[in-house]
């Protein structure tokens, strides 16, 4: 099976701004299928972090990072079948994020093995489980500081 391995991107200015791009996600979010339109919502002071913002039903966001910003070395290698799905024609268009668990004994974690995987190009979103997630962790620790 062919595969290809995501790079992390940096996101642009318009992503990170209130830009109300809405991002279309036809298989939803695991978990959470029936969300199908989100927009990434960042806010200065919260940075690296962005808001995924369903955009279908008020009051639904889920914290995510750039996973460049959190771990070195990172590259999912996604399937044929997510690459096609996605229409992804070059490796430079996959934005790649990862949702934060915000853990009630104060340790934030980041799964690492279901990215959320978008293509710049057409605003289509999915979360993948890539053909290596037996690297990553679904709760990779994130450093607090006070």
């Amino acid at each position: 099976m062919e595969t290809t391995s995501a790079e992390p991107k940096p996101i642009s200015k318009a992503t990170r701004s209130r830009d109300k791009t809405i991002l279309r996600f036809p298989v939803g979010l695991l978990g959470f299928e029936n969300l199908k339109k989100f927009s990434l919502v960042g806010r200065p002071q919260e940075e690296p972090f962005l808001w995924l913002e369903v955009q279908d039903e008020s009051g639904i966001a889920f914290l995510v990072v750039p996973p460049d910003r959190v771990t070195v070395g990172y590259q999912p290698n996604l399937t044929a079948a997510d690459v096609e799905f996605l229409d992804l024609k070059d490796p430079r268009e996959a934005l790649l994020f990862c949702i934060v668990t915000l853990r009630g004994n104060g340790r934030p974690t980041v799964n690492l093995k279901g990215p959320i995987v978008i293509n710049a190009r057409t605003r289509i979103g999915k979360q993948v489980v890539p053909n290596n997630a037996s690297e990553y962790s679904t709760q990779y620790s994130l450093p607090v500081t006070a």
